[in-house]
């Protein structure tokens, strides 16, 4: 029998304080709270859910895969975050020149140091502001 492993269903981070993570993700990012079970909270990335995870006291935060969010226009999408009060850490740049489009991203992070990302798939020749 053949399986179909092409999608994902839900990505969990670990975090040290849940609540402060969940007002970041629901609160400053926009992401719709599903429901809550104790230190577990679960948001919707459009159709995929990010469970914030609390980590028992002491435990080391694992800092792993960087979670890039697509954006139909990262100019306006990092404004909006930045009236929010989030801070990137790096100015939106082209990451790769495509056959058919550009790729840009810009960078910031989470209360728990995780790398987050906007990305947007551009027209060949689009520059920010343009």
């Amino acid at each position: 029998m053949a399986i179909n492993l092409n999608g994902l269903g839900q990505i969990a981070l670990g975090v040290r304080d849940v609540d402060a993570s969940e007002r970041f993700y629901a609160d400053v990012l926009g992401l719709r709270k599903l429901f809550r079970f104790g230190a577990l909270s679960f948001l919707d990335m459009a159709g995929l859910r990010l469970l914030l995870e609390q980590s028992r006291e002491g435990t080391r935060i694992e800092h792993g895969a960087v979670l890039y969010f697509r954006v139909a226009d990262i100019v306006l999408a990092r404004a909006a975050l930045e009236s929010r009060g989030l801070m990137f850490t790096d100015q939106i740049h082209r990451i790769a020149e495509m056959e058919d489009h550009d790729l840009w991203m810009t960078f910031f992070r989470d209360p728990d140091e995780h790398i987050l990302a906007l990305m947007m798939e551009a027209p060949k020749g689009w520059e920010p502001g343009s």
